[in-house]
């Protein structure tokens, strides 16, 4: 008789399917069997990767040198390209050797928190969150601290928030400016509130900046480690090529940190994926190394989608959507909407919500369960203006 063996791990059978793709995926499907289903749900920039960059590419395909494998820590032209590209846009002087280059931000996200995190030790998650946060938070053996920010205070948690969250244990601090889900941007004055408190209790912080190249109204995503030079000792950044230049597919990201802490990422890499794709890697050269028209093209054909969304919503009763200062999401507070009968249903939570608005406006949003409490809505508008203008209009035609 065959012992009662259990067939999935209990750490992995506890992960939760990414919400955010799920709800995409259940759109596409709905898509594909004919539905007009619009779908503000997936992170993903709508434009093609710019012509220069996927030139490289071709080029790169070509290479020989490209059909073999390369240093795990990512090719050495990338490393400096990056190592450039954090000394301009975070302030942080570092050189290649700091720098380990990952399939995609993702990766990254997970290494760091796999590389601090021993079982038990806990980090600081300001709520609303990327839905990845937790789960690769809890795969390295830690415990996520959610500490929540509402649209009262533009998703913004304060210092004295995170110390009433702070414990013995606490080890890291989770920094995220632009924020996904919300597009909340920190002014550089809470960034180095902020800094020097983690600072002076001896935290890490990993400080995740894929959206730093898109903000809007002339603010600009300062970085902690830039607001805060004393703490670059005790943060990892993690970046990517995939929000700013349209790369999503292309999977490339890369962390930037202490020497210890990247040799060890780079250690754990080394037995985990080897090196990133090398098409990718030189194609990656190209985004950050070459013209940045297309990238700045595409951020100002955000900022236009981003000021008609925010008017368009706020014109629903019971809808109350702050104004994101970068990313390119809004998260409007969707409480007056619950507990009310539309079409016959009457939703009492925004997953409910979410699934009344695809059922019967044909419109696909991610619920705020997905990234904290309840009560809220995510909708991307890294989708064409004209899909965009009509799935507002079926949510005003639904809940007018």
């Amino acid at each position: 008789m065959a012992h009662d063996i259990k067939r999935i791990s209990t750490r992995i059978g506890s992960i939760a399917e990414s919400a955010t793709l799920k709800v995409d995926g259940k759109a596409k499907a709905l898509q594909a069997a004919g539905r007009p289903v619009i779908s503000f749900a997936a992170g993903e920039p709508d434009f093609p990767t710019p012509a220069h960059i996927v030139e490289a590419a071709l080029a790169a395909v070509k290479d020989p040198r490209n059909h073999r494998y390369t240093p795990a820590a990512g090719l050495p032209d990338l490393r400096e390209a990056i190592a450039a590209k954090t000394l301009r846009d975070s302030g942080l002087e570092v050189g290649p050797s700091r720098v380990l280059v990952t399939n995609g931000g993702k990766q990254a996200v997970y290494q760091a928190f796999a590389t601090l995190l021993d079982p038990g030790d806990e980090v600081l998650l300001p709520t609303p969150y990327w839905t990845t946060y937790p789960e690769a938070i809890r795969l390295a053996g830690g415990v996520p601290v959610d500490v929540f920010a509402g649209s009262d205070q533009g998703y913004l948690v304060t210092v004295e928030q995170l110390e009433a969250a702070r414990t013995e244990k606490t080890k890291v601090l989770l920094f995220v400016s632009p924020s996904n889900p919300t597009g909340a941007v920190y002014s550089e004055e809470q960034t180095r509130a902020i800094g020097e408190w983690a600072e002076e209790h001896g935290l890490w912080v990993i400080s995740d900046e894929i959206y730093q190249n898109l903000t809007y109204d002339g603010v600009r995503a300062v970085s902690i480690v830039e607001a805060v030079p004393a703490l670059a000792d005790r943060t990892i950044l993690v970046n990517g090529v995939a929000k700013t230049y349209a790369m999503t597919g292309w999977r490339l990201g890369w962390m930037v940190g202490p020497q210890d802490a990247i040799t060890a990422a780079a250690n754990l890499q080394s037995h985990l994926t080897s090196n990133v794709s090398n098409i990718s890697q030189r194609a990656g050269i190209a985004a950050l190394n070459g013209p940045q028209d297309d990238a700045e093209a595409m951020r100002v054909a955000f900022d236009r989608r981003r000021k008609l969304i925010v008017a368009e919503l706020n014109k629903i009763p019971g809808i109350l959507t702050p104004t994101p200062q970068g990313a390119f999401y809004v998260y409007p507070d969707v409480t007056g909407l619950l507990g009310r009968t539309w079409g016959g249903v009457t939703p009492t939570t925004s997953l409910e919500l979410a699934d009344l608005i695809l059922d019967q406006a044909e419109v696909a949003a991610v619920p705020g369960e997905a990234f904290g409490p309840s009560g809220f809505l995510r909708l991307s508008y890294a989708l064409g203006d004209d899909a965009l203008l009509e799935g507002i209009r079926r949510l005003q035609t639904l809940f007018a």
